[in-house]
């Protein structure tokens, strides 16, 4: 997985708690990359209708309560997927051989019992919680 999740997180953070028009350079300088990075992402939230933004007008705003946006939607908009797909199966195992020929099968499921249980668990915590977390953060550095 790449960084766009992470990335993204950053980005909304920075959405629902600043009180003013934040620039893609502002969100840039924020997150320690370049402007045309931020606007990759912010292009993908938009497409996922997590944010909006008005033209003529510097700045985004979530297009709903922190609480309402699951990490797993954040997900799927950043990774361009309509599931958790973290593990890929080898594709050219020797199928003339014991191992090879069963291999995909008996790994798939443990696969994706990971995958299905990442995927409750991003469903279960929203952009909200990483709120939280961010000024708990920041107020045990206090």
């Amino acid at each position: 997985m790449d960084t766009k999740f992470s990335v993204a997180l950053h980005i909304l953070t920075m959405i629902s708690e600043s009180k003013e028009n934040l620039s893609s350079q502002a969100l840039a300088t924020s997150v320690g990359t370049n402007a045309s990075y931020i606007r990759k992402v912010i292009a993908l939230l938009k497409n996922a209708e997590l944010i909006t933004s008005h033209q003529g007008k510097v700045g985004y705003e979530l297009t709903k309560n922190s609480a309402d946006i699951s990490l797993l939607d954040i997900y799927y908009a950043t990774q361009e997927v309509a599931q958790v797909k973290l593990f890929q199966v080898h594709q050219h195992a020797n199928l003339e051989c014991p191992v090879g020929k069963h291999i995909e099968g008996a790994i798939s499921p443990v696969f994706q019992q990971a995958e299905n249980q990442l995927a409750q668990e991003l469903a279960d915590q929203s952009l909200a919680d990483v709120i939280a977390n961010l000024y708990k953060q920041a107020s045990l550095a206090k």
